[in-house]
């Protein structure tokens, strides 16, 4: 069972997609979790959990390198 309830903003990681993402609200028992930097949102059909120091640190770096890939 999982106990991890995030506020909307969080940052959690999915652990179905294992992707980061944005705490944006739930349905039921599924979260619907924003891509940091923005974009379509998804239900996370897995567990959530708080993301590692790591795991946010990568998301991160995404995000950076796509918008120096931009231009913006």
């Amino acid at each position: 069972m999982n106990l991890f309830i995030p506020k909307i903003g969080d940052l959690v990681y999915d652990e179905a997609s294992r992707k980061v993402g944005q705490a944006m609200g739930h349905e039921g028992p599924h979260w619907q979790l924003r891509p940091v930097g923005g974009g379509r949102e998804w239900d996370a059909l897995g567990p959530i959990r708080p993301p590692t120091d790591a795991e946010r640190l990568s998301a991160g770096v995404a995000v950076a390198n796509a918008r120096s890939r931009s231009g913006l």
